[in-house]
């Protein structure tokens, strides 16, 4: 919507800058996202009204995100008015600080279609994800526009602020009013915001830049967020004044030298495809990789956002077709393909909401059409602190032409998927291969960044249950597959873990020398090495140890090959063998809680009995002491 000239009558304001990075150059009269009312500005007029140089506009020196933070903190100069407490300050550095709870930078994008898909209540259809150009140096620039409700001034300042969160809804993902924040700075180093919004009868826009850039350059020792506001509700932009005119002319003309537009009318044209109302989000100065490279890959797909580094993990001439069959697999590309990811991102399929990457909609998934012989198994979790019990249910099924070594739980929680293919079985087993399975996890609280669970004894329980459903499972159904459970002399074929060397040779003592020889040459053995975790272990690093070569270990004992593996079978416990044993634990531990809560409510309604009893006690002690009384004044009253 162009602006009407006559009513938009502004004097850019200069400010003053450097381009040396740390130079500590003052900024006043900038609104903070805290406070609408900016204080009056001592800037000078632009004469000519003229568009601010580009010399001001310069990227980080360190691109890298992981390196972003690595420089020195000035002395912070004192903020104190007279008459006025000192308020603690948020150094720009705490946003990159902040941003590090994202480690993979999908994770931060979904943080931000996480907050289009909240506002499909407020009448969202869709939410685009795309690649435009920095019209200032050609550089890649990341963009996210939905159609919902927009934000009005009072929320976008409370979503560039720390902490708030208008979402008060418990359908809603969002919940600290972190994520904007940790989102936008992990995937670059800048971002400004264009949002419509109509609200008790007031039609408005505001922009708003969050720029690492800014804040470096010009030594800030606070987060400093220039926004400007218009109303709109007469059909032209007139600007919404909070404080004075320098104010307001200070914001604008931060915004335009720090922001990729460069004149005002550049700035308000990217509300031409916003129409009456949504928001629109540009992050730009994207991060680069430790090679220089953008840590975002645009060009190997025209439809698609590729991680670059992952992606590359898995480019190799020389893997064979298992190999290939597992890359192929949705479990594995959703590590470096955003629309893979995004088409499993949320359990529900949407009936009138669309993610748009690229331009072209995303398909979403659901695993469970992908598997055979489904099985949806109940789960009842007590909620800590409570009697109150809560019904799960988890599906569980076979994939169906995919390895089967592709296995593992995909949780969600209030509909977005926080664990992608989460292994719970031992590595090394072959119990569990194949089996995926699909539960939606709200009894449980994700970490800050979405990609995991917090540490809580209902998570370690829900690990544990989950164990011994893939147990079960695989256990009445492996002969669907043409698989059966392993003869227990067959087992001890997959062992994986050994007991200490140490422990072994200590044990050895006790028997015959050529035994304690054979143990000898197994604790001579080199350690097993150990590999990264594979992709269902997403959101958690883990070592798998590798399969100990047992030929070759025991081929350095002075015993037969049969004897070195009856020694290690001796001493030590299969992987399997402990599971089942976990298992059974686990059950005893459930049945025990059951008697617990059992004995509990049995407390509970004897001690109301109890209290039941005493009363009813009282009041015929009350009534037998009043027939006495009332006994005792008959026969005053006869002898009278």
């Amino acid at each position: 919507m162009p602006p009407k000239q006559e009513k938009l009558s502004i004097d850019i304001v200069e400010l003053d800058s450097s381009d040396d990075e740390g130079a500590g150059v003052p900024v006043v009269g900038i609104t903070k996202p805290d406070t609408p009312h900016g204080g009056k500005s001592p800037a000078r007029e632009n004469p000519g009204g003229a568009v601010p140089s580009d010399s001001n506009y310069k990227p980080l020196d360190s691109r890298s995100f992981w390196k972003a933070g690595n420089f020195e903190v000035g002395r912070i100069k004192s903020a104190a008015i007279h008459g006025e407490l000192e308020h603690a300050r948020v150094h720009p550095k705490f946003l990159h600080s902040n941003a590090t709870s994202h480690k993979w930078a999908f994770g931060a994008i979904a943080e931000l279609l996480d907050n289009a898909v909240d506002e499909i209540s407020n009448g969202a259809t869709f939410v685009k994800v795309d690649r435009i150009s920095n019209p200032r140096d050609n550089s890649p620039a990341l963009l996210f526009q939905d159609d919902g409700g927009g934000m009005d001034p009072e929320r976008l300042r409370k979503c560039m602020s720390l902490g708030y969160s208008s979402k008060t809804s418990n359908s809603t993902i969002g919940q600290y009013g972190n994520g904007f924040k940790t989102s936008t700075m992990r995937l670059g180093a800048d971002v400004i915001v264009f949002s419509r919004s109509s609200h008790s009868g007031r039609a408005t826009q505001s922009v708003g830049l969050l720029s690492y850039t800014f804040l470096r350059r010009t030594g800030q020792d606070d987060v400093i967020v220039p926004m400007i506001d218009f109303d709109i509700s007469d059909h032209w932009a007139e600007p919404i004044v909070y404080g004075s005119q320098d104010d307001w002319s200070t914001n604008l003309k931060t915004i335009l030298e720090w922001s990729p537009f460069a004149t005002k009318m550049d700035l308000l044209r990217q509300f031409d495809d916003i129409k009456s109302h949504g928001t629109r989000i540009i992050v730009y100065n994207l991060w680069l990789n430790d090679e220089g490279i953008y840590e975002l890959n645009f060009d190997d797909d025209d439809e698609d956002i590729m991680l670059r580094d992952e992606a590359n993990h898995g480019n190799t001439s020389k893997t064979n077709k298992r190999g290939l069959e597992l890359q192929s697999h949705i479990s594995y590309r959703l590590r470096y393909s955003l629309r893979a990811y995004a088409s499993i991102l949320y359990l529900k399929k949407f009936t009138n909401f669309s993610i748009i990457l690229r331009g072209k909609p995303i398909e979403q998934f659901n695993i469970l059409d992908e598997l055979k012989h489904v099985k949806v198994i109940t789960y009842r979790p007590q909620l800590a602190g409570t009697s109150k019990e809560i019904l799960v249910e988890t599906s569980l099924g076979f994939v169906k032409v995919t390895p089967s070594s592709v296995c593992g739980f995909n949780i969600y929680h209030k509909n977005r998927l926080i664990r992608p293919f989460w292994k719970v079985t031992a590595d090394g087993s072959s119990k569990g291969n194949g089996v995926v399975g699909v539960l939606e996890a709200n009894f449980i609280e994700p970490a800050h960044d979405k990609q995991d669970f917090e540490r809580s004894s209902l998570f370690f329980k829900l690990e544990t249950r989950l164990k011994q459903m893939v147990m079960d499972y695989w256990k009445g159904h492996c002969h669907l597959i043409g698989l059966k459970p392993l003869e227990p002399h067959l087992q001890n074929l997959q062992r994986e873990s050994f007991v200490r060397p140490q422990v072994q040779v200590a044990n050895a003592q006790t028997q015959s020398p050529t035994d304690f020889q054979t143990v000898k040459g197994i604790a001579a053995h080199p350690r097993p090495h150990f590999r990264p975790a594979q992709s269902g272990n997403s959101g958690r690093t883990n070592c798998n140890r590798e399969l100990p070569d047992v030929q070759r270990m025991t081929g350095n004992a002075t015993g037969s090959v049969q004897q070195d593996t009856q020694i290690a079978s001796s001493s030590c416990m299969s992987i399997d063998q402990i599971c089942e044993e976990n298992i059974q634990l686990f059950r005893r531990c459930e049945s025990f809680i059951q008697r617990e809560t059992e004995l509990k409510r049995t407390i509970e309604e004897l001690e109301k009995e109890l209290e039941d009893t005493k009363k009813k006690s009282s009041e015929l002690s009350l009534r037998l002491e009043s027939q006495k009384k009332l006994k005792l004044l008959k026969q005053l009253g006869q002898k009278a």
